[in-house]
């Protein structure tokens, strides 16, 4: 009887054992997870575990854990689209200042028709021999030129498509690196001056921010912008790779106050872009508008187009050929096929408008042909993020790359695609306070500072092993792609008038 009840005993005091234990596990594990959700509120530099505490992390661990799991189960590295995760853990890495150096071997499939190889010299430069990228002028007869000195710029990208940390991040990161960063269609806020950056004014369809109140070209805002010392260029949008044909559209919901004065229309209505500039129905036409402009301003004008058939853009040189070389644009602007936006009806993304990698190098020979090489200056965008990107871009026959996504990725985007929405998890395309507060422009700045630097330094990393000193000498000859059976042929023989 006695073993029993000691037994019994015995029993009691595990079972209260076990219970205290369980509950001083389950308070440890509360303690902790307030210690974590405060830390996580209060850090500024990731905007997941900001929006998210404590429960954000498991997309790291997760993450962290992928590569396990796409190797046995899901897409490998290079398999993802619109951008794989190879591509986004580069721009990651640069942000952060990190080494992107990698081990064993390329993961790239190099037998994929267009890929481009670059052609190594028997004896590249040695480091004594290499040069400084110097700025580019554009538009030199221009009252005002601009001296451009980076190669890799800031594409168009709204506010309003983006939050106002974001454009505030982006502004301060260009300051830092001294890139340029276009406004896009929605005008030009103070977030995009909060940084000193310098700007250029996109002025797209509806003509936000030097509109009257008919939304016709106001000629006084024009000379309002153009006195703002950062603004440098004027660019006439005529279309973008996302969306060729189409204009954009901001819900009302997402005009508020700061919105409709940046844009000058009226606060909680859909803003509707037309599909085209109402006075432009003719290459004369815009060539009238880019002088007009030019003329107002005092400073550099071009146009940003998607190409879809090259001989309709002849037409423009063929404008330009009659009216003389004072009357081109002083750059223009070729997006691809492939570009992005925060939204686009599926058919106009997928399949209207020339790959950037078709429409570049006859655009650029084109510019060749006419004699306008040292006056019009190509800047190439769509889906340029990387440094073999912008390397293949300069060797096309690019003077400058502008790039958007690859900018996005550096403040933390993470591919959710709700770009669409108003509930993008890192605060980028939102305008909900509490996905915002997620994005710390004193954090984001530097990265997107970082991925600009980054990018620079290893597209001269491809220079130099092409045996060139710096990277506008990158040509043609340097490049051979890969065609149907295998095979490599040389980029100057695809394109031979260059």
């Amino acid at each position: 009887m006695g073993n029993m009840q000691e037994m019994l005993n015995s029993t009691i005091y595990v079972a209260e054992f076990l219970a205290l234990l369980f509950i001083f596990v389950v308070g440890v594990g509360v303690l902790v997870a307030l210690v974590l959700f405060v830390i996580d509120r209060m850090q500024t530099e990731d905007a997941i575990r900001r929006n998210y505490p404590v429960i954000g992390r498991f997309r790291y661990l997760f993450s962290s854990l992928g590569e396990f799991f796409r190797q046995y189960f899901f897409a490998m590295d290079r398999e993802e689209l619109p951008f794989n995760r190879a591509q986004r853990d580069w721009i990651k890495h640069a942000a952060q200042g990190k080494s992107n150096t990698v081990a064993f071997g390329s993961t790239r499939n190099l037998s994929v028709p267009g890929t481009p190889i670059f052609v190594n010299a028997a004896f590249p430069p040695l480091e004594d021999q290499f040069a400084e990228t110097q700025p580019l002028i554009i538009g030199p007869d221009c009252e005002t030129p601009y001296a451009a000195k980076s190669i890799l710029n800031i594409s168009g990208m709204s506010y309003g498509a983006l939050s106002a940390p974001a454009v505030e991040a982006l502004s301060r990161g260009a300051k830092e690196a001294g890139i340029w960063m276009n406004t896009g269609e929605g005008g030009l806020s103070k977030f995009h001056l909060k940084g000193g950056a310098d700007i250029v004014f996109q002025i797209g369809t509806a003509k936000y921010g030097v509109r009257d109140a008919d939304g016709k070209l106001s000629d006084d805002k024009l000379v309002e912008m153009a006195a703002l010392p950062q603004v440098k260029m004027f660019e006439v949008k005529l279309a973008q790779g996302a969306k060729p044909g189409k204009g954009g559209i901001l819900p009302g919901a997402k005009v508020g106050p700061e919105i409709a004065k940046t844009r000058g229309i009226p606060e909680g209505k859909d803003s509707i872009s037309p599909n085209r500039h109402e006075e432009v129905d003719t290459f004369d036409d815009l060539i009238d508008l880019i002088c007009h402009i030019r003329r107002v301003t005092g400073k550099p004008v071009g146009f940003k187009t998607v190409v879809g058939d090259p001989d309709a853009l002849r037409e423009l040189f063929e404008v330009i050929a009659k009216r003389g070389a004072q009357s081109a644009p002083d750059f223009i602007t070729i997006d691809g096929g492939e570009g992005g936006t925060g939204a686009a009806p599926m058919p106009l993304m997928d399949l209207v408008g020339m790959s950037i990698r078709e429409a570049l190098p006859l655009v650029a020979d084109l510019v060749r042909e006419y004699g306008l090489r040292d006056r019009v200056r190509l800047v190439a965008s769509g889906k340029l993020v990387n440094p073999g990107d912008i390397a293949w871009a300069l060797a096309a026959g690019a003077d400058f790359v502008t790039s958007a996504r690859g900018f996005m990725f550096s403040l933390g985007c993470i591919q959710a695609l709700k770009c669409n929405k108003n509930t993008c998890p890192t605060g980028i395309t939102t305008h909900d306070p509490r996905f915002q507060k997620g994005l710390v422009p004193e954090d984001k700045y530097k990265k997107v500072a970082r991925y600009a630097k980054k990018i620079t330094k290893e597209v001269e990393t491809i220079a130099h092993s092409v045996g060139v000193p710096e990277p506008r000498k990158i040509g043609r000859a340097h490049v051979r792609i890969v065609q149907d059976n295998g095979r490599t042929r040389g980029m100057a023989q695809i394109y031979p008038k260059h």
